[in-house]
């Protein structure tokens, strides 16, 4: 058989097994063939398993041009172990081989982001530092896991505004989603003057506050008990067509529920009731939650019949039960 003679001749430089594969499956379909995101991330991440760094540069340059973008899982194979992190100077050399512009741009992003996820901060400002060196196309967005690692998981404030420096060093102004890792952090822990000084920077470089921005502000003014802000705030929002994200609800109702204000939480969640079927789930579902482990039980049964109601669905196994066990017998 022709076939058999070949495999007797082997090439001394063979392609990439996955480059053939990838051929040979497009040869063999009689359909269209409708790459995703999804297939390119497994492609890789078989590549990377074989060490073949040919087919990783390859992969990551026809997903682009397929329309495929990176996402979160392009780099998921590497991992916090010495082992997942000894391939990172390989595979950023590949990176600076990728095509011009978009594709290594983007490469580079999600890598720092990949870094991030897994506590490698060090790392991802190393990889951000060959952008720099190499004009690779650093903008703020590069920066954004980095802030939301350093403000979120390390809790390192002083780091992230370090970060935001090296920003400015480098002529890359930080945005609004920027400050806002920041801000949030701040609000957070109560640090209410570090938070103040934040919205004057953001004033003075002309920024507009955005959902987070005002999402953060609610968080601190809650978590200092002071509700009554958190609802001025919110007026605001309402007032400027300012997008209110559910966990904007989430801290106002916290907020009242440790100040002891019970029926002030109920009332809250059934002035907003009744415009967003989702939202309405959300904030009756996390005031019965909040009341049934508070033992407040006469307002969590009010909350609970107002969801039945309502045909809100209670989404935890707590309030089913809580409801069969003391409410059933009513309807």
């Amino acid at each position: 058989m022709p076939v058999l003679r070949t495999l007797a001749h082997r090439n001394p430089n063979p392609p990439s097994c996955l480059c053939n594969t990838y051929r040979l499956f497009n040869a063999q379909s009689t359909e269209p063939y409708e790459p995703t995101a999804t297939h390119y991330d497994n492609l890789i991440k078989a590549a990377a398993r074989n060490g073949d760094f040919a087919a990783i540069r390859n992969l990551l340059n026809k997903r682009v041009r397929d329309g495929c973008f990176n996402t979160k899982r392009t780099f998921d194979f590497i991992t916090n172990t010495d082992a997942g992190i000894s391939v990172l100077d390989e595979l950023s050399q590949t990176l600076a081989h990728l095509d011009h512009g978009f594709p290594r741009k983007s490469a580079y992003d999600s890598l720092i982001a990949r870094l991030c996820k897994i506590n490698r901060v060090d790392d991802s400002l190393r990889l951000v530092k060959t952008m720099i060196q190499s004009n690779y196309g650093v903008n703020a967005s590069t920066f954004h896991p980095i802030l939301n690692a350093l403000t979120r998981k390390k809790k390192n404030t002083d780091e992230a505004r370090r970060v935001m420096e090296i920003m400015r060093e480098i002529r890359v102004s930080p945005d609004v989603t920027a400050y806002n890792y920041l801000l949030t952090s701040h609000c957070f822990t109560g640090n209410l003057k570090a938070a103040a000084g934040l919205l004057k920077e953001m004033e003075a470089a002309g920024m507009a506050a955005d959902t987070r921005t005002y999402d953060a502000l609610v968080l601190g003014a809650c978590r200092a008990g002071k509700v009554e802000g958190a609802m001025v705030l919110l007026r605001r929002m309402e007032d400027e067509g300012v997008g209110i994200l559910y966990s904007t609800h989430a801290h106002v109702i916290n907020g009242l529920l440790k100040l002891g204000y019970y029926a002030q939480a109920v009332e809250f969640v059934m002035i907003y009731g009744g415009k967003d079927k989702k939202l309405d789930e959300e904030n009756f579902g996390i005031l019965g939650s909040r009341l049934i482990y508070l033992k407040r039980f006469e307002e969590a049964k009010v909350v609970l019949k107002e969801m039945r109601k309502r045909g809100l669905v209670m989404r935890s196994h707590e309030l089913q039960d809580f409801y069969e066990l003391n409410l059933t017998q009513n309807f």
